[in-house]
């Protein structure tokens, strides 16, 4: 490790531990006085899709396995009853709150409240804007847009050039706006070049499959069944609203749609070659990282971030894990061989 890294480290580390040693001197008495677990609250954007399913129960296992408790709330992406989650969470008096935000600038209010109250505050997986965050864990969310957009650029029937429709993700979400910037950057120099077209382009609100559906039943109807060659959705509850509207035309299959988050259907669809790639996170490391960090902070341990990430207020401690491309070619050594789906799911034998 460099000087320059070390002295981020270290830095880094006092930022936390300052942190942690005010929050725990704040912390109002009560119930958490007399607890001998560690209490963890997890508050959800939502609970209706596989992917957030999975984070929770490998995030909830993991804390157990480490002498700590969980509640987890979920949203059902409402930004109201989220703050109301976050503000039971604070009157159960959690030792340490990790939030998935369905809007992440409108939960910088529950970290302010949560800090009130001298609890410390995870963001997981999304990013929570302008707001003194203690901690932040994901993965390098820009590089799920660039590995989307080369695959699309290497695997065009015209490999570089084509014209190109994108359905990104919600606008409330800090992600989606990731996905979209490292997919730009490498599109920008093929279409300074003339041979990437983006011929449409919309945000699926609260990335429901039926939006994105509207959004390429448009594009369709504006630019007829042969007006592009590629789809890029940004997830794949995006992608199979995408799906279905190809579907309706008879072009599934025929358009190259892209996805993220390796979701059970999304490999099926891969299989079957109606979607032509996803994006795997290992959940299961980000869930243990998270669990791992959220039970040392609960304990006054230190905890080690090596990156930051700039929140628009401060640059947040930040631990960001590695993604993959995956397509029919390498499901079995990704996505099968860690576990994440079975394979006789997958290939339906």
């Amino acid at each position: 490790m460099s000087i320059k890294s070390s002295l981020v480290v270290v830095s880094l580390l006092l930022s936390i531990l300052i942190g942690l040693f005010l929050g725990k001197n704040s912390a109002p008495g009560g119930d958490a006085d007399s607890r001998t677990r560690p209490l963890i609250g997890l508050s959800l954007d939502t609970l209706k899709e596989e992917r957030w399913q999975a984070d929770s129960d490998l995030f909830k296992k993991r804390c157990e396995e480490l002498g700590a408790d969980v509640l987890v709330q979920a949203a059902n992406g409402d930004d109201t009853r989220q703050i109301n989650d976050v503000q039971a969470l604070i009157s159960r008096k959690v030792d340490v709150i990790v939030i998935v935000p369905h809007d992440g600038a409108a939960m910088a209010k529950a970290v302010r409240l949560a800090h009130e109250a001298g609890i410390p505050v995870i963001a997981y997986d999304r990013l929570i804007k302008n707001c003194d965050l203690d901690v932040y864990l994901s993965f390098d969310n820009v590089k799920v847009g660039r590995l989307q957009a080369q695959w699309l650029l290497d695997h065009l029937p015209t490999p570089g050039k084509g014209r190109i429709v994108l359905v990104n993700g919600s606008k409330t979400d800090n992600n989606a706006f990731l996905f979209n910037q490292g997919a730009m950057e490498v599109f920008q120099p093929h279409i300074e070049k003339g041979d990437v077209q983006i011929v449409w382009e919309d945000w699926a609100e609260d990335w429901k499959l039926d939006n994105a559906k509207k959004i390429v039943n448009a594009a369709i109807s504006k630019l007829g069944a042969t007006g592009f060659d590629a789809v890029l959705a940004a997830a794949d509850g995006v992608a199979a609203g995408a799906i279905q509207a190809l579907s309706e035309e008879g072009l599934a299959g025929k358009i190259l749609v892209t996805g993220q988050d390796a979701e059970l259907v999304a490999c099926q669809r891969i299989i079957a070659g109606t979607q032509s790639m996803t994006i795997y996170k290992p959940l299961k490391k980000l869930a243990n990282n998270a669990a791992e960090v959220a039970v040392k902070m609960a304990k006054g341990k230190p905890i080690i971030a090596n990156q930051t990430v700039n929140n628009g207020q401060i640059d947040v401690p930040s631990v960001l894990g590695d993604i993959f491309a995956v397509d029919k070619t390498n499901m079995m050594e990704t996505v099968i061989a860690d576990g994440f789906q079975p394979k006789e799911a997958v290939y339906g034998k």
